[in-house]
């Protein structure tokens, strides 16, 4: 499949690996959701998108809808339990079945060094990673019960490694795969695969304004052992093939596409 400024090219392929498939992205007005709802939707996934901004998923759905994909929209806190359950309530009730979630929110997390940070900015992340990926799996989780298969995605993974001045982050991080390991668990034996991608950083996705970022790149570049590192593109690719059936015996597991940056345990 080839890419242009984030779009597929020459239309949906006739029998994609996600051909009839249901799937909820939430945070998907954002770079790295757009480019995740954009793949599912390049394999012929019918996508849900969710976020805080209207004006965003609009963007995004209509990029997908031109090369033939088809997307919905819908304003949702993720952090909110009502408006999740009765979002992929609704989903469920239009298309009779939840075959994939994945939750790309951000955390609102400020980073500083623990010793300056407050106490308010350090918990806050974590508290909202928790709170987000538990209400959207579990929202998911009770229709793909019923139908004895799901795929539940999360994003951002952990690992042995850490740098400073992170402030809850990288706790926030590590407590997301707790959680994963937790819903795995508990969710296997109903059909319903758990799995976390890691990136180790997407170039694309640092704001030329932010401060330091020409360090962050370098670091980026530095630590990963191909001549390349991760794009948005692979974000879409790489979580279309977990989605699908091609990766049915992969669960509580991280999919790691950081070209080596991360070394897994």
């Amino acid at each position: 499949m080839l890419y242009e400024s984030g779009l597929l090219v020459g239309g949906l392929p006739g029998n994609g690996l996600l051909q009839d498939r249901t799937a909820l992205i939430y945070g998907a007005g954002g770079p790295i959701g757009g480019a995740a709802a954009r793949g599912l939707a390049a394999e012929g996934a019918h996508v849900f998108l969710a976020g805080r901004t209207q004006s965003k998923l609009d963007k995004v759905a209509n990029g997908i809808r031109e090369f033939g994909g088809e997307a919905d929209t819908a304003v949702v806190d993720a952090l909110n339990e009502t408006e999740v359950e009765n979002f992929v309530d609704q989903v469920a009730k239009q298309t009779q079945r939840i075959d994939v979630s994945f939750n790309l929110i951000s955390y609102g997390d400020v980073q500083q060094p623990l010793m300056e940070i407050s106490a308010e900015d350090f918990t806050r992340p974590i508290t909202n990673a928790t709170r987000t990926h538990f209400l959207t799996t579990r929202a998911a989780a009770r229709h793909m019960v019923r139908q004895r298969s799901g795929v539940i995605l999360l994003f951002g993974g952990s690992g042995p490694q850490t740098l400073p001045g992170l402030g809850g982050l990288k706790v926030a991080l590590d407590a997301l795969e707790g959680l994963r390991r937790q819903w795995a668990l508990e969710l296997g034996k109903r059909g319903i695969r758990v799995v976390t991608m890691v990136t180790g950083g997407i170039i694309e996705t640092i704001p030329w304004q932010v401060e330091g970022r020409d360090e962050i790149v370098q670091e980026i570049n530095r630590t990963a052992h191909l001549n390349r590192t991760a794009t948005l593109e692979d974000v879409g690719s790489v979580a279309a093939f977990i989605a699908s059936d091609k990766a049915r015996a992969i669960t509580d597991a991280t999919i790691n596409i950081s070209s080596g940056g991360i070394v897994d345990y």
